[in-house]
């Protein structure tokens, strides 16, 4: 049988990866680790709090030119592009993998897929819910102190490593997180956590009501714009976002 070829879009898309995990970082003051915490738990109760995400069960939203449905409470993971979908359990990090409505049933080229649209679930949905996440285990805050944003607003800024979570182990963040809201409103990246200086610094803005929670979907910086798309928390999906080999409708 001859073994269909498919990527998930340009290189450039998989090389973007940025999640999760980082070396642990240095040990920080006591005061600064408090502050630090208060100002998360601050923008995680701004944005909905634990109770509004414990309550939120699916997020769908676009990423680029991709596509995907997350079923939080029963770890399910649509993603999609053009042809392609895959049905992937998070935890078993196993499922289907469909191309042009027809089943990958290659052994390789079908681990090969789901091994990437694991990668894609844990980076694509930390561009959006990030800020919830600032408080799991094995997350890291210090308290830098107070600086301005790209936009001039006055914020407390936090930085953010990781040990033994996620994929990529040398990740680092720096997060503003304004005085007024007490939301996060800008991100740096740093691919190596002795970098000086950030891959990338955007804005994390246009925060609206999805449901029990708030969710920003502007990531623009003055290089270019870049916005998530199609965001919906809906309390009920269809059968067929878990179950359908071809692309669906946008929910």
């Amino acid at each position: 049988m001859e073994k269909h070829k498919h990527t998930f879009g340009a290189a450039g898309l998989l090389a973007f990866l940025l999640v999760l995990i980082s070396v642990a970082a240095p040990a920080t003051a006591l005061a600064q680790d408090a502050k630090a915490q208060a100002v998360a738990q601050r923008a995680l109760k701004n944005m909905g709090g634990k109770k509004g995400w414990d309550n939120t069960r699916f997020i769908a939203w676009s990423f680029r030119d991709q596509y995907q449905v997350w079923d939080k409470k029963q770890d399910k993971f649509r993603w999609e592009k053009d042809s392609l979908v895959v049905i992937l359990d998070t935890r078993t990090k196993n499922g289907k993998v469909y191309a042009a409505g027809k089943e990958i049933t290659d052994a390789g080229e079908k681990r090969k897929l789901l091994d990437q649209a694991y990668a894609l679930w844990i980076n694509n949905s930390y561009w959006l819910v990030m800020p919830f996440k600032l408080q799991d285990p094995g997350v890291h805050l210090k308290y830098l102190g107070e600086g301005k944003t790209m936009d001039g607003a006055v914020a407390n800024m936090l930085e953010m490593t990781f040990d033994h979570v996620g994929l990529t182990p040398e990740n680092k963040y720096h997060l503003w997180v304004d005085k007024k809201t007490g939301l996060v409103t800008q991100w740096a990246y740093y691919k190596d956590f002795h970098d000086k200086k950030p891959t990338f610094t955007r804005r994390w803005s246009d925060y609206k009501p999805y449901g029990t929670i708030m969710l920003a979907s502007d990531r623009s910086n003055p290089e270019g714009d870049f916005t998530l798309e199609n965001i919906a928390t809906p309390k009920q999906v269809p059968a067929q976002v878990f179950n359908s080999p071809k692309p669906i409708r946008k929910l």
